[in-house]
């Protein structure tokens, strides 16, 4: 168990988890995710931090397919600017390794924005915490415990 699942769970929020064996070679988490899984990678979704001009740390979860548009991220947080965060500061700030990184069970409350193409599927899959472990859930699960917005912060 991980601390993204162990919340769904207490929240009895519905859920699936999903395991596969993770290469460690792999250029990208999300897509060998999707591929192992057999998924629509338009339904897989990756976790990101970014840091604002003033250093609060932010959570985008966008589409594997695409990348994070950091000026669409600093305009729906209301901050002048985005940067990716330091690998080893979201890190700390989640409590995840970087490709586990999970929206959900983080070890502080971060602001959490997910893109509005999540709320076109039924369900999307994002790191449930360990790299070779998803769950799938809704968007609407998501952003209830995360307490995240929609925003339109991913490009294709």
């Amino acid at each position: 168990m991980t601390p993204a699942l162990d919340l769904l769970k207490k929240a009895r929020a519905e859920h699936r988890v999903h395991s596969y064996e993770h290469d460690p070679k792999t250029a990208s988490y999300g897509l060998e995710a999707a591929e192992k899984l057999g998924l629509d990678p338009q339904r897989v979704f990756k976790t990101l931090l970014a840091a604002s001009e003033k250093g609060e740390l932010l959570v985008a979860v966008v589409p594997v397919v695409g990348t994070l548009d950091l000026k669409a991220l600093a305009h729906a947080a209301g901050v002048k600017k985005c940067e990716m965060a330091d690998a080893q500061a979201a890190q700390r700030a989640t409590g995840y390794l970087v490709g586990g990184i999970s929206p959900l069970g983080q070890k502080k409350r971060l602001r959490t924005f997910i893109d509005q193409s999540a709320q076109q599927h039924e369900t999307i899959h994002v790191s449930a915490g360990r790299r070779g472990l998803e769950v799938e859930l809704s968007a609407a699960v998501l952003a209830t415990h995360t307490q995240a917005q929609f925003a339109e912060i991913g490009r294709s």
